[in-house]
């Protein structure tokens, strides 16, 4: 596993294998960013126009690698872009890009050290989150082929003092680690990870970092009438389960409730996905995956709130015993749905979860789903969306998705969508409506099982949970864990009395 540190030792001084700088895009070629400046001496001044020379610009994404001259202990310098210049700073999410993209590139090295713009805490943690994001590599199937990440990245600092520059990076380390187990989570294969075997990786959890965790089997699902998650997966070999790990800090003056779709592979039931839709599908769990993760990063910081993650996990199959078009399910909390389409299984699951978590009166809940393909197709694969039947909470998850470098939208839940799901003749809802606004007919489905007087937000992360593309700053492909820092940066604003 990778290890992160904080330096404020001169680059003369560091041991490594590789020196990494910023160099962004100036008027007349590329410009060395702040914290370059040991290394750009010992090139005698000549760093930007050797860079230049082998065609660095600067632009984000960008990385070249030059040979390092003598007085530095280093044998290589890496130069990663960061956009335009500027004198007002870097943005933290520039930063985090490009330390992400630094680590990716010097895959298979031993010890790296960062020489980014890191003056302020802030960008200590940004530089090490970024770095540890990027240095992510899900080696679980592959041969001893493939280049291991870095070893050991040091975040070096102009920071005097260096105990908000150690524990910036100890919350770095925190955060990132939990994301890169969510993102383990999503890549491991549906034969590996299965109800069962997720809910023992959460049993794990909560043992390792003294968290409580409550799992409800098959069993206890039947006789707690929790028919959407038992509907959704009773055409599995194998069954659910409904998992609850809580996290309670003894001054905690508010508690917050996530809860997670899980569906650890999704067929579409009896409603069959067409071909070229099932292959990622194992992908169809991030929302628990990101939930999990939040609570157990909060543990880790010690959040002054009470956080409580429940996962909803199923595995949607087609057999002999699946559920039908046409079935009936009675919800937790009595409700009847009217299943149409066996494929709109997310909302089944999560509204079981939904009813349970509200029954324990948190301030607010925040449901995570890779929910509709409809919200793809309306905001692409690297924006999530955000809706609640808050607007002021609307509002404040999108600003704080926004400020931890995550990109979302607010949309809204139009009244007029609700009819649709309404006129079911044999049950008190049907799980499907209009099609045109499908993302936001599932948001009004969940909606109907949120209880009255609490205040609730739907995340549909359906686009940037899984990166089928090539990986970009510190994404990677496959598993991304889509909104754990939106969770996490959410719970840190709410413990504070923000």
């Amino acid at each position: 596993m990778t290890t992160l540190s904080v330096s404020t030792s001169s680059a003369a001084g560091l041991r490594a294998d590789a020196l990494v700088v910023g160099v962004a895009k100036g008027p007349k070629g590329p410009v060395l960013a702040p914290g370059s400046e040991t290394v750009a001496e010992a090139f005698d001044g000549t760093l930007a126009d050797v860079l230049a020379t082998l065609g660095a610009a600067g632009a984000e994404g960008e990385a070249v690698k030059v040979p390092a001259p003598a007085g530095l202990k280093a044998p290589l310098v890496l130069a990663v872009g960061l956009g335009e210049a500027t004198e007002d700073g870097y943005a933290l999410e520039t930063l985090r890009r490009a330390a992400g993209v630094a680590a990716r590139t010097l895959a298979g090295t031993k010890k790296a050290a960062l020489l980014l713009p890191a003056e302020s805490a802030a960008e200590v943690e940004a530089v090490a989150l970024g770095a540890l994001l990027g240095a992510y590599a899900f080696g679980t199937y592959k041969g001893e082929n493939g280049k291991a990440p870095v070893g050991e990245l040091i975040v070096a600092s102009t920071r005097k003092g260096g105990k908000d520059a150690k524990a910036a990076v100890e919350r770095a380390a925190a955060i990132g680690e939990e994301m890169n187990r969510a993102r383990d989570l999503v890549n491991t294969a549906p034969n590996d990870l299965n109800p069962k075997s997720f809910a023992t990786i959460a049993q794990a959890a909560g043992k390792e970092h003294g968290l409580k965790v409550e799992v409800l089997d098959e069993k206890a699902l039947l006789k707690g009438g929790f028919g959407g998650i038992l509907g959704v997966g009773v055409g599995s070999a194998n069954p659910p389960r409904l998992v609850k790990v809580a996290y309670t800090h003894p001054k905690a003056k508010a508690t917050l409730a996530f809860v997670g779709k899980g569906i650890t592979y999704d067929s579409g039931g009896i409603s069959l996905k067409p071909a070229g839709h099932n292959e990622t599908m194992k992908c169809d769990m991030s929302g628990a995956a990101a939930v999990f993760a939040a609570v157990v990063a909060a543990k880790r910081l010690g959040l002054q709130v009470n956080v409580t993650a429940w996962l909803a996990l199923a595995e949607n199959m087609p057999s002999g015993s699946a559920t039908r078009p046409g079935d009936v399910l009675r919800m937790y909390g009595g409700k009847t749905v009217e299943v149409l389409n066996t494929d709109a299984e997310g909302r089944l699951v999560l509204a079981d979860a939904i009813v349970r978590a509200g029954e324990e009166k948190p301030d607010v809940i925040v449901d995570v789903a890779t929910l509709t393909g409809a919200m793809v197709l309306a905001l692409g694969t690297r924006t999530f969306g955000v809706m609640s039947n808050d607007d002021a909470l609307r509002t404040r998850l999108h600003e704080t998705a926004g400020a931890v470098g995550e990109q979302s939208w607010p949309m809204p839940l139009p009244a007029d969508l609700r009819k649709g799901m309404t006129e079911s003749t044999i049950a008190d809802l049907a799980n499907m409506g209009e099609r045109m606004g499908g993302g936001l007919v599932a948001g009004l489905f969940l909606k109907e099982f949120v209880a009255e007087g609490i205040d609730w937000a739907h995340l549909d992360i359906a686009g940037p949970a899984f990166n089928e593309g090539g990986p970009f700053g510190y994404t990677p492909k496959g598993g991304t864990a889509s909104a754990v820092r939106t969770l996490v940066r959410y719970a840190e604003d709410v413990a504070a009395g923000a």
